[in-house]
C-alpha cells in the first residue's frame, strides 16, 4: 500500500509502545506454533478451532491498539496540517479490511 502522507509515524513510537506491540505479537506467534503442533499431533478439530479463534481475537486487539495510536498521532496531525481528509480516507480503506 502506498503511504501518501508519511513513511513513518509523525510522532515516533516510544520504546515502551514498541515493546508492548512486539510482546503481543510474540505471544501470537507462540500460539500459532502451538496450533501447528496440534495439527501435527492430530488433535481434535474443535480444539484447534478454539485456538484459531483466540489468535484471531488477539490479532484484532493488536490492530485496534495500532489503529488507536494512528488516530491519536498520525491522523490528528494530518488534520492539524490540513491533510485530514486524505488521512481519514486512508484509514477508512484500511478499516474495511478489518471487517472482512
Amino acid at each position: 500500500m502506498d503511504h501518501f502522507l508519511h513513511d513513518h509515524p509523525v510522532t515516533p513510537r516510544t520504546d515502551a509502545e514498541k515493546q508492548a506491540v512486539v510482546n503481543r505479537l510474540k505471544r501470537i506467534e507462540g500460539q500459532v506454533r502451538g496450533i501447528q503442533k496440534m495439527v501435527e499431533d492430530d488433535r481434535y478439530c474443535a480444539d484447534i478451532l478454539v485456538q484459531i479463534s483466540a489468535i484471531s481475537a488477539a490479532l484484532k486487539k493488536v490492530g485496534y491498539q495500532v489503529t488507536e495510536r494512528h488516530m491519536k498521532h498520525c491522523v490528528s496531525g494530518a488534520v492539524r496540517s490540513g491533510e485530514g481528509d486524505a488521512a481519514i480516507d486512508e484509514l477508512m480503506e484500511i478499516m474495511k479490511h478489518f471487517s472482512k
